[in-house]
């Protein structure tokens, strides 16, 4: 070993660069306060390594990115805990770099003759900022998607190049493809580069100075080893515990597939740009035009940065005080901005909202990616558009929200609100109305339990009260006040007078028959996964076509179609609507397309119809098949019920 290490050192000198490298002079000891730059420049190597180790499952195109991230974090061998790895490195090195500028400036390591050095440190924060940026779209998630939109939307804003500098920065005036090519380019390939020499250049600018030492007496001089390297290792160590803890513990978040058609209120900026997402949203920065908050203001703090070794150079000691206070000020502002963008958020139930349909989106994605049909060819955004689960509460919120409730709330987690003029007090005239939101009534059924057995046997034995909701509509108290018949009225239907006789429907005498009633109607729904008593449903049968019972009615006496399959061309020539697979996914679409017909409320009717131009075949079997629960098995939890009232 020894004359392969001297033969080793005739041909390269290892041995004179390893001295230099390692027994630098350390004037007053080794410090702990001296090993943030080391553990700058080990986050960084482990972002390449674990970065490395992802390139090779990644696909950098908008149909296979989320996939191939999917793949990562769930099926490559450790991928899971390589890409915590990766995203925690990533805002550990915000937060060293931090500490690192800090430390810098606390000590006067800015001032001649190390302003090069400094500035080329601020070269070098920019870039990783620009890495946590570019590497935020990667995923091709939603999250990732929305916000990097949003940052792309603010370079438009810079004067003079604004518009030139998104079309470059996106690949082009489309959002898409190109974007996502050009960003893997920019944090795979260009900005790693870029760190990397800058780094060498800042290395060896500092080597070149030595350290910057408050009291060189402190301490005996010493060597970089094996002192300080020690400490510089433990720290190093320290930082790969915390990321690696946060990686198997936690994870990188991975939401929902990208789809531009979907909204996403839930986007927001990594924890560390949060301040300058609250900056953004006060009334006054947003007056002054769009590029005073994401630009002017940013160029100015820069500047200022940029100065100060200069300002600590012309003022001297003043100058150096004057540039401690910018920098605690600015740390001080930061975190009272993102502690107010925190805690609005959580106070605000739109977002907590979109929060909580983002991590259902998410788990359902990994559910239908992980499921036994695994991601289509087509992509995985169109393997969520073509998922009841995913799609139907957006449907029922776009089209259904002003009259029908889902348990509550709009399908999406949220009550229906609406703005209402609040009444002065004293009366008083010419000033402007005031509003306030409300939540509003339903005029409709509320459609959560739709077909099931609550549902049937809270229309038969309390109509009046199951279809209440419609009294809250204009129609209703307009055809009350003009004394109109022809409506449909919850308090005065031949089924309300029925099923107004509640306490001979709910004796011991007739709870048998109800229950198989009830049985009946839920088996001729057929809902998916709804399993029915056999002998009840026969029992139901005879009872609703034949009234085979006490009461001696049927069903029948009014909806004769009640037991058949259902036919669009059945006609209820006495007006009550048809029961022939009530609650059934054919009589649900037929219902939806054609309420105003014979078969159902024919003129009685106040439901617009949903033709092809309003909601299409697609968006239609999507509806009706959540509405159904007719979609592949979920573990995702529903959105909770704001009725109150106990599951069926």
């Amino acid at each position: 070993m020894k004359t392969l290490l001297n033969w080793l050192d005739d041909r390269t000198g290892f041995r004179s660069l390893m001295h230099e490298a390692l027994y630098e002079r350390v004037p007053g000891g080794a410090r702990w306060r001296y090993v943030w730059g080391s553990t700058l420049v080990f986050t960084f190597v482990l972002q390449v390594i674990t970065g490395f180790m992802m390139w090779t499952a990644y696909s950098p195109n908008t149909r296979g990115a989320w996939e191939s991230v999917h793949y990562i974090q769930h099926d490559m061998l450790f991928g899971g805990v390589i890409r915590g790895m990766h995203h925690y490195a990533a805002q550990a090195m915000v937060v060293l770099m931090g500490i690192h500028l800090i430390q810098v400036v606390i000590d006067g390591a800015y001032r001649a003759p190390r302003e090069i050095n400094f500035w080329l440190g601020v070269v070098l924060m920019t870039i990783v900022l620009g890495l946590s940026l570019t590497g935020y779209l990667l995923p091709w998630d939603q999250k990732g998607y929305y916000a990097t939109r949003v940052t792309t939307s603010i370079i438009s804003a810079t004067p003079l190049i604004g518009p030139e500098a998104q079309l470059l920065a996106q690949g082009g005036p489309r959002y898409g493809h190109l974007t996502l090519t050009r960003f893997f380019a920019m944090h795979a390939g260009l900005l790693p580069a870029l760190l990397t020499g800058f780094l060498v250049l800042h290395i060896w600018c500092f080597r070149r100075h030595g350290l910057t030492v408050r009291d060189p007496d402190a301490a005996p001089e010493t060597t970089f080893w094996p002192d300080q390297v020690l400490r510089d290792a433990v720290a190093c160590l320290g930082v790969l515990a915390v990321v690696l803890l946060f990686a198997v513990f936690r994870g990188a978040e991975l939401s929902a597939p990208a789809d531009p058609v979907v909204r996403f209120d839930a986007a927001r900026p990594e924890w560390y740009f949060l301040f300058l997402f609250r900056f953004l949203r006060f009334h006054a920065v947003e007056s002054m035009g769009p590029a005073f908050g994401p630009i002017i203001v940013p160029g100015i703090l820069m500047t200022i940065l940029i100065l100060m070794p200069l300002t600590a150079g012309q003022f001297g000691r003043p100058g150096h005080r004057l540039n401690q206070a910018f920098v605690w000020g600015m740390v001080a502002v930061m975190a009272v901005l993102t502690g107010m963008a925190w805690l609005e958020d959580r106070a605000d139930p739109a977002h907590q909202a979109a929060l909580a349909e983002a991590e259902r989106d998410a788990h359902r994605a990994h559910e239908l990616a992980s499921g036994p049909h695994r991601i289509p060819p087509d992509g995985a955004m169109e393997m969520m558009r073509r998922d009841p689960f995913t799609q139907g509460p957006r449907l029922f919120d776009r089209h259904c929200k002003a009259c029908h409730r889902w348990n509550g709330h709009n399908g999406r987690g949220l009550p229906v609100m609406e703005r209402r003029e609040v009444l002065s007090e004293n009366g008083t005239s010419g000033q402007p109305p005031e509003y306030r939101s409300v939540i509003a009534a339903p005029t409709a059924a509320d459609l959560g339990r739709f077909a099931s057995r609550a549902w049937m046997r809270s229309v038969i034995l309390d109509y009046s009260a199951h279809f209440a909701a419609l009294k809250n509509a204009a129609w209703y108290r307009s055809a009350a006040d003009s004394g109109e018949e022809d409506i449909l009225d919850p308090d005065t239907s031949s089924m309300a007078d029925w099923s107004g006789d509640a306490e001979r429907l709910r004796s011991e005498d007739c709870r048998d028959e109800v229950d198989a009633i009830v049985e009946f109607l839920v088996q001729e729904a057929g809902h998916r996964g709804v399993r029915t008593d056999p002998v009840l449903v026969e029992r139901g049968r005879a009872i609703a076509v034949d009234g085979d019972w006490d009461l001696g009615t049927a069903c029948a006496d009014c909806h004769s179609t009640v037991g058949q399959p259902f036919s669009a061309s059945d006609v209820e020539a006495d007006g009550a609507p048809t029961l022939a697979k009530y609650g059934s996914q054919e009589w649900l679409r037929d219902f939806i397309r054609h309420p105003d017909a014979a078969r159902h409320y024919g003129d009685r009717n106040r439901m617009p119809a949903y033709g092809p131009e309003k909601l299409s075949d697609r968006d239609l079997d999507l509806l009706v098949r959540w509405m159904t629960g007719d979609y592949p098995e979920t573990q995702v939890p529903d959105y909770p019920d704001l009725t109150g009232r106990d599951s069926d």
